[in-house]
């Protein structure tokens, strides 16, 4: 089996563990690893240059969860961290004082700036970081032209347009976007990789990462919300909103951002139905507490399952996966 997710954030990350927990339990290989082949297309509209790096907070999240060095208890971040370089950065004024990078973290920033300064594509790069870590995912880039997204918000009578980590870190979404921009999107291209993932894939699934700046910015990609269209393998979202509540983050405030209402129907009408009006989605997982939209949703072509959604530990990542895998298969 060969199931492609649509990934990013912290949920992305948590949602291909639990995929690939379930997946070595069902389609074992003998040597601890899975024959089913995981490719996880990964947001990259939160990269940035800084400090004369290349920071890709998604991607590395999603590598440092599977590899099993992510920080859990912040969500984010390396095990064991120390933070002396980016105050020795602060100091001489370089660098975003409130966007702390570690210093086990620069060295994996280091590493990729040199691979790409040295010629590589992101994809490429990814690939090398990624050997060290084993992720038992394929960790692809959603392109390698660069994306950035940046925010338009007012702050003390100004506008101003700031980079998505500044709007989300610095002001943590409290002041209200009132719109995103995706620099670079518009020359940005699928790479061979990320659209052979699409076309051959059984099963494709869409974690449930910020529909707006994760998703959304994937989405945006020049060929990649065609291709998805015409995959031959169904695709299976799951609600990243439960009881009207955004699971982590602040996709809240993105949503209001673009009008659309913080609950998982809004959420999966936003994607929209692949059978009718040109959406994404067949079918579609929400929480049991939101039960009550499922009629709605299937009205609009969109076939539901209620499951529980929470990942509060492994066993329920991998149940979650196991569910996603089996409306996939109805």
């Amino acid at each position: 089996m060969k199931v492609t997710v649509l990934a990013g954030g912290v949920g992305g990350a948590r949602f291909l563990r639990g995929l690939r927990t379930h997946l070595r339990s069902r389609y074992p290989n003998g040597d601890g690893g899975s024959t089913a082949e995981v490719t996880a297309v990964v947001n990259t509209g939160d990269d940035m240059w800084l400090t004369g790096l290349r920071v890709c907070p998604d991607l590395d999240s999603i590598m440092y969860t599977l590899g099993g060095a992510n920080d859990d208890e912040r969500g984010w971040g390396r095990q064991g961290e120390t933070e002396r370089v980016s105050a020795e950065l602060t100091a001489y004024g370089i660098g975003w004082p409130w966007f702390t990078l570690g210093d086990l973290d620069l060295g994996t920033h280091i590493a990729r700036s040199s691979f790409l300064r040295d010629g590589l594509t992101l994809t490429e790069a990814t690939a090398r970081l990624a050997e060290r870590w084993n992720p038992g995912v394929r960790l692809l880039p959603m392109s390698d032209q660069p994306v950035e997204t940046h925010v338009v918000i007012d702050v003390e009578g100004q506008r101003k347009v700031v980079h998505f980590e500044e709007w989300w870190v610095k002001y943590r979404a409290n002041v209200p976007a009132q719109r995103f921009i995706q620099v670079g999107v518009d020359a940005a291209k699928p790479t061979p990789q990320v659209l052979h993932a699409i076309e051959g894939a059984d099963v494709i699934l869409i974690a449930p990462s910020n529909p707006v700046v994760s998703i959304g910015t994937i989405l945006g990609v020049n060929g990649v919300r065609n291709a998805l269209r015409a995959a031959r393998a169904p695709i299976v979202g799951v609600s990243p909103i439960i009881s009207g509540a955004a699971v982590r983050g602040m996709a809240d405030a993105c949503l209001t951002a673009i009008g659309v209402e913080t609950t998982a129907a809004a959420v999966a009408k936003h994607y929209g139905s692949r059978s009718r009006g040109g959406g994404l989605l067949d079918a579609w997982l929400i929480d049991e507490t939101d039960a009550a939209s499922a009629p709605v949703l299937e009205a609009a072509g969109i076939r539901t399952s209620v499951v529980p959604l929470w990942m509060s530990d492994p066993d329920t990542s991998a149940q979650l996966a196991a569910d996603a895998l089996a409306a996939a298969i109805r």
